[in-house]
């Protein structure tokens, strides 16, 4: 069944996308896109360097890739990375917010953990110069949507900091990408992440759990006006022998534009496909 697509800022893109394991990705690549998959979510520079060998091989023009660049490649703190500076930043986020006492991608730090300063904070700086370096090894031809952020996207938000994911945005554009904000914290990312200026908004979110609260995140995509991707969107695989259900919760209830979806096999593709022939809204309109 050939998936429905969407057009974002005049851009075909698929509203399932796949996402294939790092190991022997061009094989799986292969297989799936024999399939009629031809949009990949590509994680890693590995996935992009057998996504491009996939595109020579097939000479297929309609393969899209989506490649991901993290927000502290964007981010300096008194002229070094600021990913040095890491134990500092999750105690500063820490102690400054109130968030749940375990959440992903907040790495655990001493109690006793130095903070940022607030003039410290207005320190970090914008890296132009590093950015545009991680910039240059996607290709807008290839991949023309990017997604920005991460953990460090909503780290930054959390220090008031949505001026440099603003750079950076602009920067993206500048070279022809088309921006996605991508987050881990929905209900924490959603409201504050809204001014930026990008095509889409990609957080966890699935019929099972969401960051941090799901019911307030459901609440959350429900009004927001914006396009939202949603990541991880069968909770790590639980959800496989539920497929329809997952499907029917994110695009019949929150209405979400494209999910994500990690596969490890051609059997889970035909699994998926299935379960998407059973939605309405990704079903194709027939050709009359």
């Amino acid at each position: 069944m050939p998936l429905p697509a969407i057009l974002l800022e005049g851009k075909k893109l698929s509203r399932v996308i796949f996402s294939v394991p790092s190991t022997s990705p061009l094989s799986f690549m292969k297989r799936i896109y024999g399939m009629g998959i031809t949009d990949f979510d590509l994680p890693s520079s590995k996935h992009l360097e057998h996504f491009r060998e996939l595109k020579r091989l097939t000479e297929d023009k309609t393969l899209i890739g989506l490649c991901h660049l993290e927000a502290e490649a964007g981010t300096s703190f008194l002229g070094k990375p600021l990913h040095q500076f890491e134990p500092k930043v999750v105690s500063t986020i820490k102690k400054n917010l109130n968030l749940p006492h375990s959440i992903r991608n907040l790495p655990a730090v001493p109690v006793a953990s130095e903070v940022l300063t607030q003039k410290e904070i207005d320190r970090i700086d914008f890296d132009a110069q590093r950015f545009e370096k991680a910039l240059s090894l996607f290709d807008p031809g290839e991949s023309p949507f990017l997604f920005v952020g991460g953990r460090y996207g909503d780290w930054l938000l959390a220090l008031g900091r949505i001026d440099l994911l603003k750079a950076m945005m602009a920067k993206v554009r500048e070279k022809g990408f088309i921006p996605v904000y991508s987050g881990q914290w929905a209900t924490f990312c959603l409201p504050k992440a809204k001014p930026l200026d990008v095509a889409a908004y990609a957080v966890p979110i699935n019929r099972k759990w969401s960051f941090f609260d799901l019911d307030q995140a459901c609440f959350l995509i429900k009004k927001f006006d914006r396009p939202v991707f949603s990541l991880n969107p069968l909770a790590d695989g639980t959800l496989l022998n539920n497929s329809e259900e997952a499907f029917s919760f994110l695009f019949k209830e929150l209405k979400i534009t494209v999910a994500i979806v990690e596969i490890h096999s051609e059997q889970e593709v035909e699994v998926l496909l299935s379960a998407a022939e059973k939605i309405p809204s990704l079903i194709p309109p027939r050709k009359t």
